[in-house]
């Protein structure tokens, strides 16, 4: 995993600073000179002042062009800038050093604006690396100290106050406050939190005095992996980005061959006076150039990358933006996701003479070492029943069936009947009778308890599903996906009862993880396009194996950051429907700019090679189209 402190973006910022002043100076000089050299030629002033300065106007003109080139050139690759530059040249050559000037003008003038448009798209990491303060309140042997945040350890108790910052992730030791979340989730109703609760970097402390212990260190909390996962999002290039810097080069060498050809054969062939040949070659080398093709899909995917992740949305690249745009088939893993992912225990069904306080006790005690949410439900019943919780001797968790545990020299199974079926123990009919009846009645998942020799009943488990499920279901629907399915390990009878609620097409229950793979790979093979959306933990073979996996409510979730394709950070369905619509908005705009481009570039070509072009004008057409596609790119920005 590439870590990140604040100093290193910081240090990039202040190197390009330079160039962000500079350029546009040398710009405005460009400009200047070119002024002066017509009120110069106009007042008849020596040739040789004029020389001079339309050599200083060339230089500031072209300046920042050829550093681009010589870097590309050392890189052995030609740079559109090139054509440019010959274009210009070849002006001076002929004399026409004005015209060669306003070209050069008008090309570093739309780099500029071009420069200063893609730093739009790079405000979302900005604003993230200003979350977190420099300085943080550290408790440490018995004083508070100002430490910078690079020093804080994992262990130590910063203090919080209202309006602070957080600083770094960590666990609430004493206090409680309200905590606005939006700059991570996009979430924008705050949280209320007290002691035993997880706060993450870049969060706001609203309320509340607090003293948090530390958790992870500065380069591993979620707000740098955050600004890390967003900064590689931007440099990792879609397949049509990908193509076009490909085409770039040829095309550029393919258009600097035809001119020479051009400019040779002409003449030779017709006739046609070398000067005025030459001059239309430099303005085919003008308007024949790529710029606003090359730069029409990196200006739309960054814009889009940087408008969802200013919303808690965060794509790992633009191939993913690409991929979603495709999708027409969403599949859910329930727990998390459809439901809030934390059970409830709702029934105890003891049998052959225990009572529900005993049942619910060994559930508990064979449960306690336990992370899975069904877990954490039962140990919340005990404790609210006041029962006390001993850790057993033995644990051992089965992957979708349940636990075993050990405890007096006992063995404890709970779990699903293929729990059993493995252990190879018969589940006693009435038992099951009973079973199919908490489910039928929707009072969630059945666990199966035995300790020993001895069947001791039923305990039932259910998980909310979210109330605005449907709605968001019938909102995917409306955004084009034509199937929804559900993968769930729960029993087919529960989550076949959810489905008819919310209104999915297809349900597949009682998974595995690895059936979760399987399901996937033949949902691809039928349908094409295929969404996951899980929770990034037991869900990622199902994640991996789909065109896009989606890890949902992932603030502070380290697989989930790790895993899928793209990480919604807010715990909120309207957020699928959200990102898949500004996927499907961000290739409408990715094709207007390549068509708009082509478009462009045919007319122009076109146009020069039968009635003629002056360089200036195609100079303007061609720049002019460049500025449009970036424009059109960053209207992205505001897509809500």
């Amino acid at each position: 995993m590439t870590t990140i402190s604040n100093t290193a973006p910081r240090q990039r910022l202040t190197l390009l600073l330079n160039d962000e002043i500079l350029e546009p100076a040398f710009v405005a000089l460009t400009l200047i000179g070119i002024v002066t050299g017509l009120i110069l030629e106009g007042s008849g002033a020596p040739e040789s002042i004029i020389l001079v300065v339309h050599l200083a106007t060339y230089f500031f003109g072209g300046f920042y062009a050829v550093r681009a080139i010589i870097e590309a050139l050392r890189h052995w690759s030609i740079e559109v800038d090139l054509l440019m530059v010959l274009a210009a040249l070849g002006a001076g050559y002929l004399g026409d050093f004005t015209e060669g000037a306003i070209l050069l003008f008008l090309f570093s003038l739309s780099n500029v604006l071009q420069a200063y448009a893609m730093r739009r798209t790079e405000q979302a990491i900005t604003a993230l690396m200003q979350l977190r303060p420099d300085t943080v309140t550290v408790h440490r042997d018995g004083r508070e100290l100002d430490l910078p945040i690079e020093a804080v350890q994992v262990g130590d108790v910063i203090v919080l106050r209202p309006g602070d910052r957080v600083p770094l992730d960590g666990v609430i030791e004493r206090g409680s406050g309200s905590f606005d979340e939006s700059a991570l989730t996009g979430e924008s109703m705050p949280v209320q939190k007290g002691p035993g609760m997880a706060v993450l970097a870049g969060t706001l402390n609203q309320t509340g005095a607090l003293e948090v212990r530390v958790t992870k260190p500065a380069s591993e909390s979620t707000l740098a992996r955050i600004i890390t996962m967003v900064s590689e999002a931007q440099a990792r290039k879609a397949r049509s980005q990908s193509f076009l810097e490909y085409f770039e080069q040829r095309y550029a060498i393919g258009v600097i061959v035809a001119v020479i050809l051009f400019i040779l054969a002409v003449p030779a062939l017709t006739g046609a006076d070398f000067a005025d040949t030459f001059y239309r070659g430099m303005v085919l080398l003008t308007v024949a150039s790529p710029c606003a093709l090359v730069i029409s899909v990196p200006a739309s995917l960054l814009s889009a990358i940087a408008a969802g992740a200013r919303r808690g949305v965060l794509f790992k690249g633009g191939v993913h933006l690409e991929e979603l745009s495709k999708v027409r088939v969403i599949a859910f893993d329930k727990t998390g996701t459809l439901t809030f992912g934390k059970p409830t225990m709702t029934d105890l069904v003891p049998m052959n003479g225990v009572d529900e306080a005993d049942l619910l006790a060994i559930v508990a005690r064979a449960e306690q070492p336990s992370e899975h949410p069904i877990a954490r439900a039962i140990l919340q019943a005990a404790e609210e029943r006041g029962i006390t919780v001993a850790p057993p001797e033995q644990f051992t968790a089965v992957t979708g069936m349940g636990v075993r545990a050990m405890w007096e020299g006992v063995e404890t199974l709970v779990g699903s009947p293929r729990l059993f079926a493995e252990a190879g123990v018969v589940m006693p009919s009435e038992l099951s009778a009973r079973a199919d009846e908490l489910m039928a009645q929707g009072r969630g998942s059945v666990l199966f308890v035995r300790r020993g020799e001895q069947w001791l009943g039923l305990v039932a488990v259910m998980d909310r599903e979210r109330p605005d499920a449907a709605q968001r279901i019938a909102e995917l629907r409306a955004a084009g996906i034509e199937r929804i399915v559900m993968l769930t390990g729960d029993n087919p009878q529960v989550a076949e009862a959810m489905a008819r609620r919310l209104g999915v097409d297809e349900v597949h229950a009682g998974l595995l993880p690895a059936d979760k793979l399987r399901i996937v790979e033949q949902l691809r093979q039928r349908y094409g396009g295929v969404a996951m959306v899980g929770d990034g933990v037991n869900d990622a073979p199902a994640l991996a194996a789909a065109t896009v996996g989606i890890a949902m409510g992932a603030a502070g979730t380290d697989a989930a950051l790790e895993t899928a394709d793209l990480v919604l950070m807010r715990d909120d369905l309207s957020a699928i429907t959200y990102a898949l619509r500004l996927s499907r908005r961000t290739q409408r705009v990715v094709w207007q700019n390549i068509i708009f481009a082509l478009a462009v570039v045919v007319v122009l070509v076109t146009t020069t090679l039968t009635v003629g072009v002056p360089l200036p004008l195609g100079v303007v057409g061609h720049e002019g189209s460049t500025i449009i596609v970036v424009l059109n790119g960053l209207r992205l920005l505001m897509f809500r």
